[in-house]
């Protein structure tokens, strides 16, 4: 067809004009993130979104969310009910409203909720949309009221189905796989720690989660109950488990500033790290905000304040900064915005600029209350700012030696750095090899048009248990700093990493498939979790899965990436194959590594991505941490799943 056959055809008849619910699953990315196990699990969210702004209008304090045996989702709440007394405006049940119509719900009028959660205020009926059968009962006024819908669209009108005692809503979906065609099988994990975090957020709520789908010999279903009287201060005290505190106990303070319902909990540890976390309307703000920059000021004020009056500074040879005042600090910030404005890369950052004098003044008076109360940990707080402003100054001296060697040519590079002959980042990989035997052999297999491969010598260095600059100083951190090209930051923001300087999109760690293995991947990941976030954050970090066995008969040869396959595969030779087990890249030649874990077109790399940041830290602050026993219980309790060779 020609150019102006083209321009003659396209008219009003062209455009789509699509409904909401089916713009919904046209575009389902647009409203849930994504259509993989993040979206799949945002649905859950959603729904429990509504039963806990029922819990913050003091309606409802019981939530129970079942996973039931094929994998549909139950949520039930003991609120008002959702109204289904008829809509004017739509002719039609408000209960049928709410749960097809985009944008509807108790949420955007504001004499029903002060303020509501929820990321995207889309609400139930986008969970609605996406699943294949959505069952919403209501118990209210002495009687249940049921519909059923499919893709979206009701079945039949709002039907009372019996009387009851009962108030609240119980919305069952099962999400559609025709648009979650990744997986539609929950984690337990994933959602028991979104549920333990609003169980924090929202004190005086229960929330059950219960897995149907695998019971125990005796028949009974994993069930777990989050409930919190205390509510951001057992926060702190669950993420810094595995860490030892330096003061005697968590500063916590809650209030309203300026009609802005404040929460913040606080305490110093004696790790090197600082570890701030956020909340807008139980929304963890990933990219911080107004609210954060309010913490901060505050933080920053009181203290330097303290600090100058106590004299403990007059012999410093210069200047404390922010961050010396944050270094092994744990904290949570939580507010409460009734119309909240979000920037950023990922729509997780607060730009309310009200907030932030609303949060600096609550931190103000709640530090300078407790400092004058606690005169001794006030000391002790202050001696730990003291030797982070000394270890930034040593830090400082590091870092510009590799900021030196990072924005040199290429002659500038690691000597151990094999690089790749392309130049577009977006094409270009580099494999982290534990090992200059491994990193031999992958240098041999690799695609040296765009693979580029960096030996490191053995295990990193841990920088959960590291002070900053001992972590620059690290040669083999060097080099992964120099290799990547990225700088690392201003001294007014150590953290922040310039990625436009990133030399590669895809940064693969790649270790023998043994506990060594494991650990080293692990040392790697809690430095990029702790200095380069933000390659997490954008997905550029992999980990590369080399195979664990070679079955081999005659001619006949397989790879085998689990016991089970290795069993199947030694079974379909016949039982008498020969089986290899590979402990370690080095075992493997160059044509084999190629083949099994860095051809693109045969290789299985898994994405390393962050869902939920406060868990992440627990997790990294235990495996790598000083305290042993919370370690043993998490090996004890995932011994199932690790390889250990003897």
């Amino acid at each position: 067809m020609s150019e102006e056959a083209n321009k003659e055809k396209y008219s009003a008849d062209s455009i789509q004009a699509l409904e909401g619910m089916e713009h919904v699953r046209m575009r389902p990315s647009m409203y849930i993130g994504d259509v993989g196990t993040r979206g799949l699990h945002h649905l859950v969210y959603e729904v429990v979104d509504n039963s806990i702004d029922e819990a913050m209008g003091g309606y409802c304090d019981s939530i129970k969310v079942i996973i039931n045996e094929n994998n549909s989702v139950s949520v039930e709440d003991n609120g008002r009910g959702i109204p289904v007394d008829l809509h004017k405006k739509e002719g039609v049940s408000a209960l049928q409203v709410v749960m097809t119509k985009i944008g509807a719900g108790g949420k955007f009028d504001k004499d029903s909720y002060k303020v509501s959660g929820g990321l995207h205020g889309v609400g139930v009926s986008v969970v609605n949309a996406l699943s294949n059968h959505l069952r919403a009962t209501v118990y209210r006024n002495g009687t249940i009221w049921e519909q059923e819908y499919e893709q979206g669209k009701a079945l039949y009108p709002v039907k009372s189905i019996g009387e009851t005692d009962k108030q609240g809503t119980v919305i069952n979906f099962l999400p559609d796989p025709s648009i979650f065609q990744q997986t539609i099988e929950y984690n337990y994990d994933t959602l028991a720690s979104r549920m333990r975090e609003l169980a924090y957020l929202n004190k005086g709520i229960t929330i059950t989660l219960t897995d149907k789908r695998h019971p125990d010999d005796n028949g009974e279903f994993v069930t777990e109950t989050f409930h919190s009287e205390e509510g951001l201060k057992e926060f702190v005290r669950f993420l810094d488990g595995n860490r030892q505190p330096i003061i005697g106990e968590v500063i916590a303070m809650e209030g309203e500033k300026n009609e802005i319902p404040v929460e913040v909990a606080m305490i110093y540890n004696d790790s090197y790290a600082e570890n701030l976390h956020s909340y807008v309307n139980n929304i963890n703000t990933h990219e911080g905000g107004t609210h954060l920059a309010g913490f901060r000021r505050g933080l920053t004020g009181s203290l330097k304040k303290y600090a100058d009056a106590s004299g403990m500074l007059d012999k410093l040879k210069f200047d404390i900064t922010g961050d010396d005042f944050r270094e092994g600090l744990t904290a949570i910030i939580s507010v409460k915005v009734a119309e909240p404005q979000f920037e950023g890369q990922t729509k997780t950052k607060l730009g309310n600029r009200e907030v932030t004098a609303a949060v600096s003044q609550a931190v103000s008076e709640m530090l300078e209350i407790y400092l004058e109360e606690h005169p001794d940990d006030a000391k002790i707080i202050v001696q730990k700012v003291i030797l982070a402003a000394q270890a930034r100054h040593a830090a400082k001296k590091a870092r510009e030696m590799v900021q030196r060697k990072t924005v040199m040519s290429i002659g500038g590079l690691p000597g151990k750095l094999s690089d790749c002959s392309e130049t577009d980042p977006s094409i270009c990989e580099v494999f982290l090899v534990e090992g200059d035997s491994a990193g031999g052999t992958a240098k041999q297999g690799r695609d040296r048009n765009f693979q580029a491969i960096l030996p490191l010598r053995g295990k990193i260095l841990n920088v959960e248990k590291a002070m900053r600059h001992r972590v620059f100083e690290n040669e083999e951190i060097k080099n992964i700093f120099t290799a990547l090209g990225v700088t690392i930051g201003t001294e007014e923001d150590s953290k922040a990493l310039n990625l436009s300087k990133l030399r590669y999109h895809k940064v693969v760690i790649m270790c023998d498939a043994d506990v060594d293995g494991s650990h080293i991947a692990t040392l790697i990941l809690t430095f990029f979790f702790r200095y380069m976030r933000e390659l997490l954050e954008n997905g550029h970090i992999f980990i590369a899965t080399p195979p664990l066995y070679l079955i081999k008969k005659g001619k006949k040869m397989r790879y085998a990436w689990s016991d089970k396959a290795r069993d199947e595969y030694n079974a379909e030779m016949g039982g008498s194959a020969g089986v290899q087990r590979y402990k370690g890249l080095g075992e493997m030649n160059a044509e084999q590594l190629w083949d099994t874990t860095m051809n693109p077109e045969f290789r299985t790399l898994r994405q390393v991505t962050i869902d939920n940041g406060t868990e992440a830290d627990r997790i990294f602050s235990m495996l790598m941490g000083d305290e042993v026993p919370p370690r043993r219980e998490f090996i004890e309790k995932n011994a199932v799943y690790a390889n250990i060779d003897v």
